[in-house]
C-alpha cells in the first residue's frame, strides 16, 4: 500500500488531482497504521497526496474558481 500511495501521488500532481490525491493519502495512512516496512515510501505518498490537493486549490484560485474550461 505504501508503494501504491506513492505511485498514485506522482501522476496526481499532473492529472486527476481530486481523485488521486485523496486515494494516495488514504493508502498511505492505512500502510502506516499497519506498520509497513516501507515507512518512508508511505510518508512520501502522503506528502504527494497533500501536494496534489494543494495544486488543485492553487489552480482553482488561479483560474477564478473554474477547474476545467470547455471553451
Amino acid at each position: 500500500m505504501a508503494v501504491a500511495s506513492f505511485l498514485l501521488g506522482v501522476p496526481g500532481l499532473l492529472v486527476l488531482n481530486l481523485v488521486l490525491g485523496p486515494a494516495a493519502i488514504v493508502l498511505a495512512a492505512v500502510a502506516l497504521s499497519r506498520g509497513t516496512a516501507r515507512r518512508g515510501r508511505a510518508l512520501l505518498g502522503m506528502v504527494l497526496g497533500v501536494a496534489d490537493l494543494v495544486v488543485l486549490v492553487a489552480l482553482t484560485i488561479a483560474n477564478h474558481g473554474v477547474i476545467w474550461s470547455f471553451s
